[in-house]
């Protein structure tokens, strides 16, 4: 399998290289030159599979000859061994709803499923082909505790983590900054979410600093981010199907860089029968407007119960853009220039009935937010998580509907308190991180400020 820049400005490079890249070298994002489907057959199958064997048979194809089926299988073993069910994503059934929790893994949160595996990724690559890697990243609160998760103490690899001070839960923060492995740095931002991802992406999008420091990627700019999180789409489908190829189930999607909703996207295209896709956003609702107007225009950023998608600008939505158009780059390019330009771009009328094919989309309230918890936790003594009730109050009451839970409540206990008077219990992977020490440092929204920062740290280290 090889992979193409939604730009079109690089040769296809294999699975490693992608990996390693992160961001391609022309500023764009990576996605495979061709898409494998799967067969009734093989869906028919899936009930049987467990999480790994399903993990497996859906990255094997995209992975190729980079990595021998045995060692692909061990890393997938090895990456959710380290999560508390059983069957890795569970769903559940809660008040009528069906629930696909997503928060087993070390840090409580779905971006666990791809960030351990991403992290065993690294290693395992490093430790073949030789060489190093710096992985810079931003969070806005779950990405970050699960990448440090994944990668600490992992020879060959540093981590550099931007969050935007202030704008993330006491335990997100907690979860980034008492990790004290040497391998381990984090970047608390004055500024948004959006301005650390800007600047990530300044800094990939600067060739000699990101050869000269071998800069790798962990956000879902990493093809193997997306990939990772086809794996529950389809497994939640097999679960809750039968493996019945003529049952088609939809799925509501708390979503503010429009990575977890693109896996399903692509899950649907190579063959998993998705019916609707719900976008689930908060009143930071550049996605929702775009899904309903056609307009992909830049707004405020608003604080809101569900931090993690306080973002306006949302990096796979590029990725997209490139399918949207049926892989025409220079019609991408074109888009993403206007964008620059003005802060908006617009699709015309053929395509925005595509986009209306392939999503529906919804913007939820902070007070709608806390009234689903209410409403949830009085019926059935479940409690979700902000961004989970975000999604069941956008997905309505659909009998084929299954809602994706991103993260544990205890991880937004304040939010919690405020909803229904108590708060969630922390499960083990969160006890105690109020009273351990933390290492952080401050730094302003400045390219060269971080650049600097990573130069330093990286000097010391070496010295």
């Amino acid at each position: 399998m090889q992979y193409v820049s939604t730009r079109g400005g690089i040769a296809s490079v294999g699975f490693a290289e992608a990996v390693m890249m992160g961001l391609a070298t022309d500023g764009g994002l990576l996605v495979p030159s061709e898409l494998p489907h799967v067969t009734a057959k093989r869906l028919r199958a899936w009930p049987a599979l467990s999480f790994q064997e399903l993990a497996l048979e859906i990255l094997a194809p995209f992975v190729g000859e980079a990595i021998p089926t045995d060692d692909l299988r061990a890393l997938i073993e090895r990456s959710y061994a380290t999560f508390t069910h059983p069957q890795v994503t569970p769903v559940v059934e809660v008040d009528g709803l069906r629930i696909l929790e997503l928060f087993h893994g070390p840090t409580a949160a779905f971006k666990d499923v791809a960030l351990q595996l991403l992290g065993n990724l690294f290693e395992y690559l490093l430790a073949r082909d030789g060489g190093e890697i710096n992985i810079c990243g931003a969070t806005s609160g779950d990405t970050g505790s699960a990448a440090i998760h994944g990668v600490r103490g992992k020879a060959g690899i540093s981590i550099f983590m931007l969050h935007p001070k202030g704008r993330v839960s006491p335990i997100q923060e907690r979860q980034m900054t008492t990790v004290l492995d040497a391998n381990v740095h984090n970047i608390a931002l004055h500024g948004s979410f959006d301005d650390a991802q800007r600047i990530v992406k300044d800094l990939f999008n600067d060739l000699p600093f990101k050869t000269e420091l071998s800069l790798g990627a962990v956000n879902s700019i990493n093809w193997a981010r997306i990939l990772a999180q086809m794996v529950y789409y389809a497994f939640a489908w097999a679960r809750v199907s039968g493996g019945d190829p003529e049952r088609r189930l939809s799925f509501s999607v708390p979503t503010g860089n429009f990575g977890d909703v693109f896996a399903g996207y692509l899950a649907r295209r190579l063959g998993v029968p998705i019916d609707r896709l719900i976008i689930a956003t908060n009143r930071n609702d550049i996605l929702a407007r775009f899904v309903q107007t056609g307009v992909y225009e830049i707004g405020q950023v608003y604080q809101t119960l569900s931090p993690a998608m306080d973002i306006q600008i949302a990096s796979n939505f590029e990725r997209y853009l490139y399918y949207l158009h049926d892989g025409d780059a220079q019609v991408v390019c074109k888009l993403l220039e206007t964008m620059r330009q003005t802060g908006r771009l617009q699709v015309d009328q053929r395509i925005h009935t595509r986009v209306r094919d392939d999503f529906e989309a919804a913007a939820v309230s902070d007070a709608e937010t806390l009234e689903q918890i209410r409403l949830t936790f009085a019926r059935s003594d479940y409690i979700l998580c902000p961004h989970t009730a975000v999604g069941v109050k956008a997905g309505g009451a659909r009998s084929d509907l299954i809602c994706l839970a991103t993260a544990h409540p205890a991880k937004f206990n304040e939010s919690i308190q405020l909803a229904i008077g108590r708060e969630a219990p922390l499960p083990r992977s969160l006890q105690g991180l109020l009273d351990l020490p933390t290492r952080c440092v401050e730094l302003d929204a400045d390219p060269e400020c971080i650049k600097a920062h990573i130069r330093s740290t990286l000097a010391g280290r070496q010295a």
